[in-house]
C-alpha cells in the first residue's frame, strides 16, 4: 500500500511573474503543489477546475483587487483559506482583509520562515474547516428532517411544526409513547435552530434518583450534601446559549417542578447548597410518555408548570397508527444495518412486510429498529422473510392471509375482516378522516362506510380522542 501523502494544493495569485515563480519554487521544495495565476480571471478559472487548500493572493492586481477575489472565495469556496500579500502594507488594509475573512496578511518582501509558518498554520485552519463541514454533514444526515422517516399525515404535521418553532426560543413539549422518537425530534429542533452550533444537553429525568436529579440539573457547591467533595456545574449551566432536553419530565418531584418553573420564567436558579443566583440563556425542550394533562388532573403534576411548558406541543403518534410508514421505516433501518453489518440483504418479502404491519408494536419505532437489526444479523437469505422475525411477533401479529393452495378452516366473513379493516383505516388516514372523500375513493356510499367504521371501531381518529 502506498504511503505517499497528498500534497496540499496552493494557488498563488499575483500579476508579478517573478513573485509567482520564486514563491512556487519555494513551495515545491517545501513539498507543496503550487499553481500560479496572474489575475482574477485566471484565479477563478483554476478554482473552478481543481480543488485547492490555500490561496495566496496579492491585493493589487490590474483587473480586480485581491479583496474582490477574497470576497468571491469566501462566498463560493468557504473551505479554502486565503492569505493576502502586498507591497504597500497599511494597518487599515490588514484590518480590512481580516474582517473579510482572510486568515493572515503579509507584506513584501516575503520572508521564507514567515511564509512557511503562516502556510503551516493556515493549512491547519483549513483542515479544521473541512472537519467541521464533515461533522455538520453528518449531523444533517442524522438529525435532518429527511432522516425522520414518515409519510403519514400526522408525521407531516410534525415536520411542519419543527420547521415553524425551530428558530424561536419557545418552550416545546413532546408527548408520545416510549420509542416514538422524542429524543430524535428534540435534537432535530435544536439542529434546525440558530443554536445548532451551541450545546445540546439531554437529561433523562426518570433515570436519575430523586436525590440526585436536582444536583444534576442545577449543580451543587462543595459540602452541600454527603459526597459533595467539590463544586459541580449542572446541566442547565452546561447548556448555556444552547438547548436542554428534559426527557420523562413527568417523573420530576413537586419540589423540582417549582424550581423548573422558576428557571423557565426567570432564566435563573441557585445550585444546591448555594445562595448565589446563576443566570442562563437556554432553550428548553421537554418530553413525556405520560399524558401531562391527566397527570395534572390526578394531582401529580403542577398545573402552573404544565401551562408554562404547554406552549407548543408535538404529539408523536404510536407506530400502530402509522401502518403505511412501517415499510418505509423497515427499509430505512435495513439500509443502515446491512451497511454496518456488511450483510448482502436486498429487502423484505411481501409476507414479512404484511406481518410487520399486523403487529401492534408496543415498543414503537425503537422496537421495529431492533427487530430489523436482529433479522439482518440472523437471516441467511437475500430477502428477510417472516420466519426471520421473533416468535412473539409472529404469535401476536395474527394469522396471515391464506397462501395460494393452502386452506385453513375459517369463515369467509372472518377471514376478510382483517384486510377490510386495514384498507378502510389506511384510506381514512390518507384522507385525514374525511368520510365523504374516503367513501368516494373506496367506491362505496357514505352510509356503508359509516357502518363498517362502527363495526371495526374506527368512528374517530384515535389521535383526536
Amino acid at each position: 500500500m502506498s504511503t505517499d501523502r497528498v500534497k496540499p494544493r496552493i494557488l498563488i495569485v499575483d500579476d508579478d511573474k517573478i513573485i509567482v515563480e520564486s514563491l512556487s519554487e519555494f513551495l515545491r521544495l517545501e513539498d507543496y503543489e503550487p499553481t500560479g495565476a496572474g489575475n482574477f480571471a485566471e484565479a477563478m478559472a483554476e478554482l473552478e477546475k481543481r480543488r485547492y487548500n490555500l490561496v495566496i493572493s496579492d491585493i493589487n492586481m490590474p483587473d480586480s483587487s485581491g479583496f474582490e477575489l477574497l470576497r468571491t472565495i469566501r462566498q463560493r469556496f468557504p473551505d479554502i483559506v486565503v492569505v493576502m500579500i502586498t507591497g504597500y502594507g497599511t494597518i487599515e488594509s490588514a484590518v480590512e482583509a481580516i474582517k473579510m475573512g482572510a486568515y493572515d496578511y503579509l507584506t513584501k518582501p516575503i520572508i521564507d520562515d514567515e511564509i512557511r509558518l503562516v502556510i503551516e498554520r493556515a493549512l491547519q485552519q483549513q483542515s479544521l474547516i473541512r472537519e467541521n463541514q464533515s461533522l455538520r454533514e453528518a449531523l444533517d444526515l442524522r438529525f435532518g428532517l429527511g432522516n425522520i422517516v414518515g409519510h403519514d399525515y400526522k408525521m407531516l404535521k410534525i415536520f411542519d411544526l419543527i420547521e415553524a418553532v425551530a428558530d424561536s426560543r419557545t418552550t416545546v413539549l413532546i408527548q408520545g409513547e416510549s420509542g416514538t422518537g422524542k429524543s430524535l425530534i428534540a435534537r432535530s429542533i435544536h439542529h434546525h435552530s440558530e443554536r445548532r452550533d451551541k450545546p445540546f444537553v439531554e437529561v433523562s429525568c426518570g433515570a436519575l434518583p430523586e436525590s440526585l436529579l436536582e444536583s444534576e440539573l442545577f449543580g451543587h457547591v462543595r459540602g452541600a450534601f454527603t459526597g459533595a467533595v467539590a463544586d459541580k456545574e449542572g446541566k442547565f449551566k452546561a447548556a448555556d446559549k444552547g438547548t436542554i432536553f428534559l426527557d420523562e419530565i413527568s417523573s420530576a418531584t413537586p419540589a423540582l417542578q417549582v424550581k423548573l418553573l422558576r428557571v423557565l420564567q426567570e432564566k435563573q436558579f441557585e445550585p444546591v447548597g448555594s445562595n448565589k443566583t446563576q443566570k442562563v440563556d437556554v432553550r428548553v425542550i421537554l418530553a413525556s410518555n405520560e399524558d401531562l394533562m391527566k397527570a395534572v388532573q390526578a394531582g401529580k403534576f403542577r398545573q402552573d408548570l404544565f401551562y408554562r411548558i404547554n406552549v407548543v406541543t408535538l404529539q408523536l403518534p404510536p407506530l400502530r397508527e402509522r401502518l403505511g410508514d412501517i415499510p418505509l421505516l423497515a427499509n430505512h433501518f435495513l439500509k443502515h444495518y446491512r451497511r454496518e453489518l456488511k450483510k448482502d440483504v436486498a429487502g423484505f418479502t411481501d409476507a414479512c412486510l404484511q406481518t410487520l404491519q399486523r403487529y401492534g408494536w408496543p415498543g414503537n419505532v425503537r422496537e421495529l429498529e431492533n427487530v430489523v437489526e436482529r433479522a439482518v444479523v440472523l437471516t441467511r437469505r437475500r430477502h428477510i422473510d417472516a420466519n426471520d422475525l421473533p416468535e412473539h411477533l409472529l404469535e401476536q401479529s395474527g394469522p396471515p392471509a391464506p397462501a395460494e393452495g393452502i386452506y385453513r378452516p375459517t369463515s369467509l366473513k372472518k377471514a376478510l375482516e382483517g384486510p377490510e379493516r386495514q384498507i378502510i383505516e389506511q384510506a381514512l388516514r390518507a384522507n385525514n378522516w374525511n368520510r365523504q372523500l374516503t367513501a368516494q375513493i373506496l367506491e362505496i356510499n357514505r352510509t356503508t362506510l359509516y357502518k363498517k367504521m362502527k363495526r371495526y371501531g374506527l368512528e374517530e381518529d384515535p389521535a383526536r380522542q
